[in-house]
């Protein structure tokens, strides 16, 4: 089989040189690509591209825009080059008549201006809302640029152009028909930068009316609709909050915002986006999951949110895997820029915050993160993240429950995965020299409506990270999760085989194939060892089952988007996956010498040459004594101490 790669997430944002000699030399290299790939119209689009065409060449024109005054090009050829492709976008990309099929007009023949996603008539009008919001954020930059390199007569027609946008985003149209909150925050941002050119100009009426709609729509539409995840507040994504692709987008909007307006809400909306994609991101900064992009990482269009936000909050939010195909601007099949987003670019060139980069270790209700490791946790405090030995281990399912944890076992062949909470859940941290914990306490509920106390560990010192389980003593196995992907030089590698060590390749997309092992597995990079038995099983044949015979050759988001309701690109892919109904299982089986009445299990992440696990229990008073190579750690009983708080220390 050849390799699977993950298509964006390729290496960590902050990596990427943002130094003002590098940018000024991306910059000199877009332009004359731009310029030599222009059509002899003055066309500035990627005559490959089938969509998203509508604001392309207008972006061109701000990057060049920000070229004249970065970068003072004395190339004969620039000005007139210039000024060709702004006649050519005023001409044939500026649309004042109703495009066929649009569903969403409030005003129909209103002769407003807008652009269309697709040139056609009735070419997808359904995308024509956000591609107005990008051309109108192109316009202001170029308004802002582009006074000298435009004719007066172009500069005068851009303004009414970015006025006319404006109008027809807020009164023509419905204000976003595609329910996707970074559109509409995008939307607020041009109005704020229209707004501020207007007063620069003495037209302060036209201003002060269209930063005081672009206010009242960030207030009164777009916050009210925020959904809360993880205890965070979040804009909301075609019917979700988080979204790979997305959310990073939202905090360059806001973060632009903030740098027009000062104004705090915007700060404090955007820092709170940033502390939630925080404690979602592993060690490496991967992740999955969202409603419209599973997997799918931004790239040049996350960079100002991630930098800006992570210097003002203060954590290393540029550890975020980043699409390097759009580094610094997308770009057409050329080579030359496409113009699409470009509004990102001329933003953060304009912007001197700088990536905070400080790594420390960090505990939060939803995760940990030490060194080269992390759990993440969902919002019902499951692990469904793990990140060790620079590989990922993503949640298993079986018979349609997802998750990490206990998996109790009935004789009838039923299974139930105690990860479920009944009621609130209570956490504990510990900490000691390289050692950081987090104990996580549930009351779950079994198929047979009884009720047990759960307690699930996770320790790290930083290079590997251990997962413990306690519980009252039954039949019960540890689903250890589901080894997915591996870094390598290409990129993000999904793992197919696996190994016990020394022996042979074991593939998992064999249907129903069993690996015994003697307690570890090898997994890419990643060693995953028990301390008692440990076994894979892999999951029956079947569309539905991840990395089945079917679905091997597919990534999570493809098998995903392939049992959503809708086709890809409208389907919720979390929806896709919650209807997957078994992966492999990797299974650990209970520590033999757990204390009487008690079934512990021990799991360790970690890299090939580690250490030997070898995981000892015995009972303390008050709770359980676990010790493992380099710790112990003392797990107080589920009712936790004479305030119901969890008791972890390390030590016996």
């Amino acid at each position: 089989m050849d390799p699977i790669l993950l298509p964006s997430q390729h290496a960590s944002a902050h990596d990427l040189p943002d130094d003002p000699a590098r940018l000024d030399a991306v910059l000199a290299e877009a332009v004359a690509a731009a310029l030599a790939a222009q059509q002899p119209d003055g066309n500035f689009e990627d005559p490959a591209a089938d969509d998203d065409l509508g604001d392309m060449g207008l972006g061109v024109v701000s990057l060049l825009c920000l070229a004249w005054r970065r970068l003072s090009p004395v190339d004969p050829e620039f000005v007139p080059a210039v000024r060709r492709g702004v006649d050519f976008f005023l001409r044939h990309r500026v649309f004042r008549t109703d495009n066929p099929g649009e569903p969403f007009l409030r005003v129909r023949h209103s002769g407003l201006p807008y652009a269309r996603y697709m040139p056609g008539e009735g070419e997808h009008p359904f995308g024509d809302w956000p591609s107005t919001v990008w051309a109108m954020l192109h316009a202001v930059n170029v308004l802002e640029l582009g006074e000298g390199l435009l004719t007066g007569g172009q500069y005068a027609e851009v303004t009414e152009l970015a006025l006319g946008y404006w109008r027809w985003l807020t009164e023509a149209s419905m204000v976003n028909p595609q329910q996707t909150a970074n559109q509409a925050i995008g939307a607020v941002v041009a109005g704020l930068m229209l707004g501020r050119h207007l007063a620069a100009v003495s037209r302060a009426r036209e201003a002060t009316h269209v930063t005081t709609t672009a206010m009242r729509l960030y207030t009164d539409v777009i916050r009210p609709a925020r959904v809360t995840d993880r205890g965070f507040r979040l804009p909301l994504e075609h019917g979700a909050g988080h979204d790979q692709n997305y959310l990073p987008i939202s905090l360059s909007f806001l973060a632009q915002a903030h740098r027009v307006t000062g104004d705090r809400l915007f700060l404090d909306d955007g820092a709170e986006i940033a502390r939630y994609l925080d404690c979602r991101l592993s060690a490496r900064g991967f992740d999955f999951g969202g409603p419209r992009y599973s997997e799918q990482h931004c790239g040049a269009e996350g960079r100002l949110g991630l930098r800006y936000f992570s210097e003002h909050v203060g954590v290393d939010l540029g550890r975020y895997l980043a699409d390097r195909r759009v580094s610094y601007y997308p770009v057409a099949e050329s080579g030359a820029p496409s113009g699409h987003f470009a509004f990102t670019t001329v933003w953060l060139y304009q912007d001197d915050s700088r990536w905070h980069r400080a790594h420390s270790p960090a505990v939060t209700p939803y995760s940990l993160r030490h060194g080269e490791t992390s759990v993440s946790l969902t919002a019902n405090h499951t692990p469904y993240l793990i990140d060790a030995a620079r590989a990922v281990v993503i949640e298993s399912v079986v018979a349609g429950q997802h998750g990490i944890g206990p998996l109790l076992r009935y004789p009838d062949g039923h299974r139930t995965l105690l990860t479920r909470p009944l009621g609130p859940v209570r956490i504990g941290e510990a900490r000691h020299g390289d050692f950081l914990a987090q104990l996580v306490t549930k009351a779950v509920v079994t198929r047979d409506q009884v009720m047990l106390s759960v307690q699930q560990l996770s320790v790290s010192d930083g290079r590997r990270i251990t997962l413990f389980a306690v519980m009252p003593a039954a039949d019960a196995e540890f689903l250890a999760g589901l080894p997915y992907t591996e870094e390598t030089e290409e990129g993000q590698r999904k793992i197919v085989t696996v190994a016990e060590p020394g022996g042979a390749s074991f593939d998992l997309g064999a249907a129903g194939a069993v690996l015994p092992t003697a307690g570890t597995l090898l997994a890419g990079r990643l060693a995953i060892t028990s301390g008692a038995a440990l076994r894979v099983v892999n999951p029956p044949a079947g569309p539905s089952g991840f990395n089945s015979a079917e679905t091997i050759g597919l990534t999570q988001e493809q098998l995903a988007f392939s049992l959503a309701d809708d086709p890809r690109g409208y389907g919720n892919p979390d929806s896709g996956w919650r209807r997957v109904t078994d992966t492999n299982h990797v299974l650990a089986g209970p520590l033999p010498d757990s204390p009487p009445g008690l079934a512990v299990f021990a799991v360790r992440y970690g890299p090939h040459d580690d250490v030997p696990f070898t995981v000892g229990t015995r009972a303390a008073e008050d709770g359980v004594v676990i010790e493992a190579p380099g710790f112990a750690v003392f797990v107080g009983e589920p009712a936790g101490d004479a305030g119901g708080e969890p008791v972890l220390r390390f030590g016996g």
